[in-house]
């Protein structure tokens, strides 16, 4: 036998430098583990179908119902991870938290269910009934501007007073693997899923599901749904890089914020594409959503069926092959008092 002879230094072939694969805020692994983590807490929300709205698509669509769950909208899946996941040391200072309304009432609920404080930041033009949801829950409320300045701004401060831990509405490693947790029910639900198509604000929803849903099934297609008016995920997408839109809007008050630097290499690498959609698409896609699944949804909940109906979805050449297509109703809060004193006239 040849006698196998190492090469001198001088001669050594080095292995040519093989870039390390991108670490994001969030793994399938940390989202299986929120999942364990809340499920005592959470609800399995329903998948609903309608044969109209797949015959107006031209596909099937399945509708992940997160409008019933606990807080009216998918945030209680982070907050309570977030939450829960705090030591007793932490958690006995308090939360808070700045928000537009649903992850604020998500963290006044997932702190009222372990029994610590909640301090929360809402703009002043927040929907009077996601306010009463936070005040029902617990939460004890700071007013602020309706901008993304204000907010933080004022959050530091009650911190600054309070000591309470800081629970970002997206930019937050607990809360993105929460959120995520929508896509490890959903793929188990409807194996047959060949896209998903999600909100898209902040971010940390669709970063969740995005993270998850590949992990499972590597050729699933992940579209973000956002509105015109709030487009900065779209603007940024196209350029490449993270850009803001301090002036933002929309009739969606849920996606009036921008990407954080968590929620934006999980868009920017793995989200296959954004379909904006303009106000009166939101608003008709609303109006389907009630009248054909009979199931009330606020305009940020609709966007997704918007994006789906729209042309540019229609004609995109990734939506081609998407014969199955989820939809997130992500939230279902929404002022009905104008339509109940209709009735009311009405007697």
């Amino acid at each position: 036998m040849e006698e196998q002879r190492l090469p001198s230094e001088g001669q050594l072939q080095l292995p040519l430098h093989v870039p390390a694969a991108p670490t994001y805020a969030a793994s399938l692994a940390s989202i299986q583990e929120a999942h364990l983590r809340i499920a005592p807490f959470i609800h399995l929300t329903p998948v609903m179908t309608s044969s109209s709205l797949d015959d107006l698509a031209g596909r099937c669509l399945y509708f992940k119902c997160e409008a019933f769950q606990k807080g009216g909208a998918f945030k209680f899946r982070g907050a309570c991870n977030a939450v829960f996941s705090l030591s007793n040391e932490s958690a006995s200072r308090g939360v808070l938290t700045h928000s537009s309304g649903n992850h604020a009432a998500a963290v006044a609920l997932a702190a009222k269910l372990r029994k610590v404080p909640a301090y929360v930041v809402i703009p002043k033009n927040t929907p009077k009934c996601k306010v009463d949801n936070v005040q029902r829950y617990g939460g004890n409320i700071k007013w602020c501007e309706p901008t993304i300045e204000s907010r933080e701004k004022e959050a530091q401060i009650l911190q600054n007073q309070t000591g309470a831990v800081l629970i970002h509405p997206f930019n937050d490693c607990q809360i993105i693997s929460g959120q995520g947790t929508i896509a490890l029910e959903f793929l188990q639900q409807v194996p047959q899923l060949d896209a998903i198509v999600v909100p898209i604000s902040g971010g940390g929803l669709i970063s969740g599901i995005t993270l998850a849903a590949k992990a499972l099934k590597s050729t699933i297609q992940i579209f973000a749904a956002e509105p015109n008016g709030a487009d900065d995920a779209a603007q940024s997408k196209a350029a490449g890089k993270l850009l803001t839109s301090p002036h933002s809007g929309t009739i969606a008050d849920g996606l009036r914020a921008w990407l954080g630097t968590l929620t934006w290499p999980v868009v920017r690498d793995l989200v296959d594409e954004v379909i904006t959609v303009d106000d009166n698409e939101i608003v008709e896609a609303m109006m389907m959503c009630y009248e054909r699944l009979k199931v009330v949804v606020e305009p940020s909940g609709a966007v997704g069926l918007a994006a789906v109906l729209s042309e540019q979805f229609r004609s995109g050449a990734r939506a081609v092959k998407c014969q199955h297509v989820g939809i997130v109703l992500s939230g279902g809060n929404i002022d009905l008092g104008n339509l109940f004193e209709k009735f009311k006239r009405a007697c």
